[in-house]
């Protein structure tokens, strides 16, 4: 077993190495799927450092801290003018994000809902929920990756006005959609004395509710404009968010 850290910006690897597995869980979105798919237990044997973990495991422990630092993803808005790169920021920093994140989502909130049925506050209803919000999603994308974004690239053209409108209108079903997750989840704050599973699965939650709101705004505000007439422009942001 290797156990070298090195490679790792040292800061980050110390905290994340002496960290409780559930702490990781409830504090970076996405660290579920990584420990699920290494059999560590966050739920009820969160108290393990990652360190102790991976120890315990037999497991590669720079390796596991590398991908979690992978997860790790800055909140700022970038300063793209140009269209294309633009479109490239929005695939990799949301689409692929996006893809990832709702199946974790989907398949934590199953677990709560099962496990905490009897529970007063369980979010009922909430896997079915995001089931739905992935559908619209994966449909919504996989319509911009093929048809909307490939026009913009290319320069768009007299047309293109309408597939943006399309999206502006799907985009404000988008945060109908957060609304309603968020009224779910009393905005993804968990109750008192919840496992970590179930706060795991808040924390991502909110994480959605960000990446999809910065996701819309850059289309919205900043991608579709350049490609409107001056009177579409003006009418502002379609997202109600």
């Amino acid at each position: 077993m290797h156990s070298q850290i090195e490679p790792i910006a040292p800061a980050f690897a110390v905290t994340r190495a002496d960290q409780a597995l559930g702490q990781i869980a409830v504090g970076l979105p996405g660290a579920t799927a990584v420990f699920r798919r290494l059999k560590l237990d966050f739920c009820c044997g969160g108290q393990i450092s990652l360190r102790q973990a991976a120890l315990d495991k037999k497991l590669d422990l720079a390796a596991v801290l590398e991908e979690l630092a992978g997860l790790e993803r800055g909140s700022e808005l970038p300063q793209l003018a140009a269209p294309g790169a633009l479109i490239d920021h929005i695939l990799e920093r949301y689409h692929a994000v996006h893809r990832a994140q709702l199946p974790e989502l989907i398949r934590m909130a199953s677990r709560v809902e099962a496990v905490h049925r009897d529970n007063p506050d369980v979010p009922a209803g909430l896997a079915q929920l995001l089931e739905s919000i992935e559908r619209e999603m994966l449909e919504h994308m996989e319509k911009e990756e093929k048809i909307l974004f490939p026009m913009l690239k290319a320069g768009g053209n007299p047309f293109v006005v309408h597939p943006i409108g399309v999206m502006r209108g799907e985009h404000i079903n988008h945060g109908a959609q957060l609304d309603r997750l968020n009224a779910l989840t009393h905005d993804a704050s968990p109750p008192e004395g919840a496992c970590n599973t179930w706060r795991a699965l808040y924390s991502g939650i909110a994480q959605l509710n960000d990446d999809l709101i910065n996701h819309i705004h850059l289309e919205n505000n900043v991608l579709f404009p350049q490609f409107e007439p001056e009177q579409v422009r003006q009418n502002g942001c379609a997202c109600s968010t």
